[in-house]
């Protein structure tokens, strides 16, 4: 399979990366594109309810646990102590599509964008530091002018210049 375009959304704690994610997915899936997510959580996670027939065969040792319906599967791996997969061995797990929309791993080298809200966690801006940002949406007035700067909710705007950079193909 080819490399699928990808593009990041990057940002401190409640700088409006998953509100931007969403809407950037429902933009792509608008103007018909196939989009997939990757979500990098800095702690334990889970997606299983205490109780259900699958959290029952993680806690029982197995390694993997895929949950298949008419309507969707899900694949469960446990670590188990082994070292978290690489970002790139992630995507590679990803089935075919358009765009792959990245939220968080803000340190990966591909490009993205700076998420920055001022009830965010930290202030610090990532851009001066981080050649990989290609812009920044923003719910304030933001002095860089070395980028260009979005207003956090204008998705069309951040859709587009998304497009652009990853050179998504008309549809």
């Amino acid at each position: 399979m080819e490399n699928p375009k990808v593009f990041g959304i990057a940002g401190w704690k409640n700088s409006g990366k998953t509100g931007l994610a969403v809407r950037l997915v429902e933009e792509f899936t608008r103007r018909g594109y196939s989009v997939s997510t990757i979500k990098h959580a800095h702690h334990d996670f889970d997606i299983d309810k205490v109780g259900a027939d699958s959290y029952r065969h993680r806690q029982a040792g197995a390694h993997e646990v895929t949950i298949v319906s008419g309507t969707r599967f899900a694949i469960m791996h446990e670590l188990r102590g082994a070292p978290e997969p690489t970002f790139e061995e992630i995507l590679g797990r990803i089935a075919p599509c358009d765009l792959v929309l990245i939220e968080g791993y803000k340190r990966e080298p591909i490009p993205k964008i700076e998420a920055r809200r001022l009830e965010a966690a930290h202030q610090e801006p990532l851009a001066p530091t981080d050649p990989f940002i290609a812009a920044i949406a923003a719910d304030h007035p933001v002095a860089e002018a070395f980028l260009p700067v979005f207003n956090l909710d204008d998705t069309q705007a951040i859709a587009d210049f998304i497009s652009g950079m990853v050179e998504l193909p008309a549809k």
